[in-house]
């Protein structure tokens, strides 16, 4: 294995009860030529006094203070400013494996990939002290590793949870060809992010890249081994955030990857869920009644139809299919994760 520098990129924000865990779990990692890139996006708390503490004790951490602008922002800030041949991303709050970027640059240097994932696991703020020292202890190398092409296809039509343990049961390696929108647990190659970054003010800037950053790819390398710890927090945007605005942005971004994924000549399964799904929650949401929010409702839901009434009958009964199939999964994944403690 080479010792290619890793920028690993943690945008910052109001994070001082977890922030030291997962820095901790970043500077302890098993490979050492580091870039850790810390971006402090105008945090409110001390999160940015640790961020500097940390930048103080070790050459490896440059800390990036800048004015609140969002996630987006943040994650570009430090895209702009790295210099490492691989780029690795982390939430603030989350914990990686100490033998994270270890693992996943081996199988990425070992298999020509463009990208290299690893499993993740979700954990409740009661489960931290546990995680930390299950983390610190590092995963073993893994008994297997998959690679696959057209991760576009993978992306689009591999996310249903249960299909996923049939498809593994009968040695098709389903599970491996799993993976979502976030961009933590994986090791890039710097070159698949020129020209590519976040749209800001956008909540859901993940997803509005995931399909042109795909597409990019030729290969990607599943390591079948836990590698980062997902911290479930009820404070997070993802579980608490309930505005017409973040409905319509994954809608917005639904509609993306629903254009890219048909240009492509993919089943747009995954974009259709999105898709589907925002446009009907923004109808729930407390400023619905807004006429600005009327009118985005209306252009939305013109875009769905237009997008739907381009699938052949039998894309529209597939991605209908695992629409429900999927729908059924987030009741059970909502009960049992997201009440997380």
């Amino acid at each position: 294995m080479s010792n290619e520098l890793v920028s690993i990129i943690v945008p910052v924000y109001n994070a001082e009860k977890y922030l030291r865990y997962c820095l901790d779990s970043i500077v302890g990692q098993s490979y050492r030529n580091l870039e850790i890139i810390l971006v402090d996006d105008g945090a409110e708390d001390s999160s940015g006094t640790i961020c500097d503490e940390y930048a103080a004790r070790d050459s490896r951490v440059r800390v990036i203070h800048q004015e609140n602008g969002g996630i987006a922002k943040a994650q570009n800030a430090g895209l702009d400013a790295a210099t490492g041949a691989y780029i690795a991303f982390a939430d603030n709050d989350d914990i990686l494996d100490r033998c994270n970027i270890e693992l996943l640059l081996h199988a990425l240097e070992s298999t020509g990939a463009a990208m290299s994932k690893a499993r993740w696991q979700q954990v409740g703020v009661s489960q931290i002290a546990d995680t930390v020292a299950q983390a610190a202890v590092g995963a073993e190398p893994p008994e297997t590793t998959t690679v696959f092409r057209n991760p576009l296809l993978a992306y689009q039509t591999v996310f249903c949870k249960s299909l996923r343990l049939i498809g593994s049961a009968l040695g098709r390696h389903t599970e491996a060809r799993y993976f979502n929108e976030a961009n933590w647990c994986r090791l890039y190659r710097r070159e698949l992010w020129d020209g590519i970054r976040f749209p800001e003010g956008m909540y859901a800037q993940d997803v509005m890249v995931a399909g042109e950053l795909y597409s990019r790819m030729d290969k990607v390398v599943d390591v079948d081994e836990v590698l980062y710890y997902w911290l479930q927090s009820s404070g997070s945007v993802t579980h608490a955030e309930r505005s017409f605005g973040f409905y319509h942005d994954n809608a917005a971004a639904g509609i993306a990857n629903f254009r890219h994924a048909l240009n492509e000549g993919v089943t747009p399964a995954r974009s259709y869920y999105t898709l589907v799904g925002s446009v009907a929650e923004e109808r729930t949401a407390p400023d619905f009644e807004a006429p600005e929010s009327q009118r985005q409702y209306e252009s939305d839901q013109a875009e769905m139809r237009e997008l739907l009434a381009a699938l052949s009958p039998i894309q529209r009964l597939c991605c209908a299919t695992l629409q429900k199939i999927r729908l059924f999964e987030k009741h059970i994944y909502d009960r049992k994760v997201k009440a997380m403690k």
